[in-house]
């Protein structure tokens, strides 16, 4: 017979992180953590304000399109109470809201959709009209009892902190636009003013 050795067993390593290298690593996240905040703030406020912009570009395009689908006035408006048939319209609204106009006596004007918002992004201000008016045509009218003047219109929507303002433009004849008030509309800056 052979004479055989017991193997020998040696311990293996075991195989991580030390608490050393976690340390660092914690550290080093702390770092970048810290100097990226900054920027994050002000991501978050310019997001803000791109979210009232979308929504108030929204509103006046789908008040546009309920004038021409209900061949009749549509008034998009800014208020502070909860949208309704019966809401004042104010400068800086937290709310928006569409109705329609009587044409006629007797002709019941209705409600049609409102929205807020605050609720989307709060603190931001908001510069501009408080009513817009749009004829069967989607072009803007003059409706003085419904505090609404026909021209060209724009409203500005900021908010402290943020870095990039937007202009939401109305054309008298219903063209909607987004801008960007910091730029020179051109063929090398489209989103311009």
């Amino acid at each position: 017979m052979l004479n055989r050795r017991p193997a020998v067993v040696t311990p293996q390593r075991v195989r991580g992180f030390t608490l050393i290298e976690l340390v660092v690593t914690v550290a080093l996240l702390g770092i970048l953590l810290a100097l990226a905040a900054p920027g994050f703030g002000t991501w978050i406020n310019n997001t803000r304000v791109r979210t009232v912009s979308d929504a108030l570009q929204n509103g006046v395009r789908q008040a546009q399109a309920e004038a021409v689908r209900r061949n009749r006035t549509a008034v998009f408006y800014l208020t502070n109470a909860q949208p309704s048939l019966a809401a004042t319209a104010v400068a800086n609204g937290s709310n928006w809201g569409i109705r329609t106009v009587s044409l006629f006596t007797g002709d019941a004007a209705e409600f049609v959709n409102g929205g807020s918002l605050s609720d989307v992004a709060g603190g931001v201000a908001i510069g501009g009209p408080i009513a817009l008016c749009f004829n069967a045509s989607g072009q803007q009218v003059t409706v003085a009892a419904q505090s609404c003047t026909a021209g060209a219109a724009t409203y500005d929507v900021s908010r402290t902190g943020a870095d990039r303002p937007l202009r939401i433009t109305v054309s008298i004849g219903g063209r909607v636009r987004m801008c960007d008030p910091a730029k020179t509309l051109s063929a090398t800056n489209p989103d311009g003013c």
